[in-house]
């Protein structure tokens, strides 16, 4: 039976694009194999700061700290009635959760400048590809004598694009 939840496993995906996917899954698990011992622990740790977990330890611990100094739990002597070292923990514990957050961002803005360059690549043998296709049907359409609707637009397709010029066009735009 087939629905939208479920699906025939012999439909769906391509051999191709089985391929690619299998492909993409191996790069990745090779990246992470060669990120260096120092790489791996800022991403644990920048992993285990943005949890809900890591949230309900320092609400445990801070609210702990800032209960007992204010001498509402009997019997547990305040240590920091004015907050001063309470200030000066999360201080630093803050100048050091952001420069892991920040060695993080740069190997993940890494990996986003290798697959934006991986797009374009393909984008331009796209184009370059699809030029080809266009001349070809241009020629066959003329073989056959056949007019298209919009010979202006065929044309167009199947004149070359300069990437260089594309990207400082853009810059031109930007300025």
């Amino acid at each position: 039976m087939h629905n939208d939840i479920t699906h025939d496993p012999g439909e769906g995906l391509s051999p191709t694009l089985e391929r690619n996917i299998q492909a993409l899954v191996e790069r990745r698990l090779r990246e992470r194999r060669a990120a260096r011992g120092q790489e791996k622990l800022a991403d644990a740790i920048t992993a285990f700061t943005g949890s809900m977990i890591f949230v309900y330890l320092h609400l445990a611990v801070f609210g702990f700290w800032i209960i007992a100094n204010l001498h509402w739990l009997p019997g547990i002597p305040a240590w920091d009635e004015s907050f001063v070292m309470l200030a000066m923990i999360a201080s630093v514990e803050a100048i050091f959760l952001s420069t892991f957050v920040l060695i993080s961002q740069n190997r993940m803005s890494a990996v986003a400048d290798k697959r934006a360059d991986l797009d374009l690549q393909i984008s331009l043998l796209a184009e370059h590809e699809l030029t080809k296709v266009a001349r070809l049907l241009t020629q066959i359409a003329e073989r056959l004598d056949v007019q298209p609707d919009s010979k202006r637009d065929l044309e167009e397709a199947s004149r070359d694009i300069a990437p260089e010029r594309v990207l400082d066009r853009i810059e031109e735009t930007r300025s």
